[in-house]
């Protein structure tokens, strides 16, 4: 009975061995050489071994970048149902919109005797750690000079432990689709909607791009280098470039639906402007905030109040004293209930660019234009005696503290 004791112990200690993970090789995860920078003959040198049969083409800096890969590879309809009534119902009218198609994909295919493998390079500059960017990432590339960005749908969480701002990527995009939501370009899978629950769910009924499954795009995406974030750039802009403010409906882009595409997603800065207070009606007039509750209120004045379940983007005005856009936060955002900063308090808003269409009824007025921060880090403001702002939390008059 002793020797079997023995034999059953030494045979668990085995398996516990066998079980122990290995460390992780930072130079292999990193593809690093011995100065801790990028070897990218290391990755040249698999892409070489993987695609021997039919090719691969890298859409980098070298050939056009992001924006080449899309126009490679986007239709504007898109291919995946030749009956575009499996479309929702919100993507097209002619009547308003000719030729315009907020929603579509079009599938790439698997590599083959006609098709090489495809693979895109670009880095992170999204991070979801302030929950304003949930299960989605943009990545930049820089072309001449010139950012290029391309949003990247992907159905995992926290997915800034990974691949974090500054990360640069290189993702094999064979299997995947590019389509686009709301007339936002973006690497994804196709989905159907069918949410009855949806608000106006008549509407939204059908294909779209859907969040590609995360085991799916860890299996296809490598990490170039370590972070870095002082490689990313941050394009300085002027209001004037985007909106003006003619117009009944309370202002007009500038750039139409289909030149935004190549707007959207950038990282982008915005200097001298503040908040109004103010929220943007449906018509597109603005409105003052209130005071209330934000868990019951959905127009708090805080920057992401309740939704009522609903679940769209919230807005909150900024202005340079003229024009108009909004900074878009999440209710789900760590910041959600923070109060906004008081028009006093001037400077710089950095963030996401985003050009937000879902319904191609209507033509795009300034408030389909919007900035999304990742946290309250990407907002640098001061009174005018040199004061900064410093966040404050809603609390009710008469709370009591214990």
């Amino acid at each position: 009975m002793r020797k079997n004791s023995y034999f059953i112990m030494a045979l668990t200690a085995l398996s516990f061995a066998a079980c122990q993970p290995e460390d992780i090789d930072k130079n292999s995860l990193f593809y690093l050489n011995a100065d801790n920078q990028l070897d990218w003959n290391k990755v040249k040198a698999e892409l070489d071994a993987e695609n021997a049969e039919f090719g691969y083409i890298i859409y980098d800096e070298t050939n056009g970048g992001l924006d080449a890969f899309v126009d490679a590879y986007m239709t504007e309809q898109g291919n995946y149902w030749n009956d575009s009534c499996q479309y929702r119902t919100r993507a097209n009218n002619e009547g308003v919109n000719p030729g315009l198609w907020l929603f579509s994909i079009d599938t790439i295919p698997m590599p083959s005797a006609t098709q090489p493998a495809v693979y895109i390079r670009g880095r992170i500059t999204t991070d979801d750690y302030g929950g304003n960017f949930y299960k989605a990432l943009v990545m930049q590339q820089i072309v001449e000079g010139e950012q290029q960005a391309l949003r990247l749908s992907v159905d995992a969480g926290n997915a800034n432990g990974l691949y974090a701002r500054g990360q640069e990527l290189l993702i094999r995009v064979n299997g995947f689709a590019i389509g686009r939501y709301a007339n936002q370009p973006q690497l994804c899978v196709p989905t159907y909607n069918n949410n009855i629950y949806a608000q106006n769910a008549q509407q939204k009924v059908g294909w779209a791009p859907g969040r590609i499954p995360p085991a799916r795009f860890r299996a296809a995406t490598r990490l170039l280098g370590l972070p870095d974030k002082n490689k990313l750039q941050y394009d300085d802009l002027d209001l004037a470039e985007l909106v003006n403010t003619s117009g009944s409906d309370g202002g007009q882009t500038l750039i139409n639906a289909f030149d935004a595409r190549k707007w959207d997603g950038r990282l982008v800065r915005l200097s001298g402007v503040y908040f109004t207070g103010e929220y943007a009606e449906t018509n597109g007039s603005r409105a003052a905030c209130s005071t209330n509750d934000p868990e019951t209120d959905t127009n708090a004045n805080v920057f992401g109040p309740t939704t009522q379940n609903v679940g769209y983007p919230q807005g909150r005005v900024i202005t340079n004293g003229s024009l108009y856009t909004l900074v878009s936060s999440s209710e789900y955002a760590k910041y959600a209930h923070m109060y906004l900063p008081d028009s006093k308090y001037v400077g710089t808003v950095t963030g996401i660019l985003s050009f937000y269409m879902d319904n191609a009824a209507y033509k795009p007025t300034w408030k389909t234009w919007s900035i999304s921060i990742c946290d309250l880090n990407d907002l640098q403001l001061e009174d005018a005696e040199g004061n900064k702002w410093e966040p404050e939390e809603y609390h009710t008059v008469n709370a009591v503290v214990e």
